[in-house]
């Protein structure tokens, strides 16, 4: 891909990565707060204390799910990766197999004659 490209779209990325930044914050503190009230439900061995993390729980996941703008944060940084990752220009040939087989079956010729 042509250089001028990746810095046009990682231009975009980032711009859209910045401007979702609080919602990627929001994003991250609705999921802590859903894995340790999920922990500690699992935990507790009180029916009232499980019922309380339960739908502490269920409600951080709820706001996580629908944090739309975070999840759109989130694809622009693994844009923003990929733009990375193809920076150099180099792109990963698959190798032939028979190149190496042509190369040994020359080798095996030569020394057979």
């Amino acid at each position: 891909m042509n250089k001028f490209w990746l810095v046009v779209i990682g231009a975009v990325a980032a711009i859209i990565a910045l401007s979702n930044l609080g919602a990627l914050v929001g994003l991250a503190i609705t999921v802590a707060i859903m894995y340790y009230t999920a922990k500690w439900f699992f935990k507790t061995d009180s029916l009232v204390m499980k019922i309380i993390w339960g739908s502490i729980a269920v409600i951080a996941g709820l706001t996580a799910v629908v944090n739309v703008p975070a999840i759109l944060g989130l694809i622009a940084l693994y844009v923003l990766y990929v733009v990375y990752k193809n920076w150099d220009g180099k792109k990963t040939e698959t190798k032939d197999p028979f190149q190496s087989f042509e190369k040994q079956w020359e080798e095996l010729t030569k020394k057979s004659l």
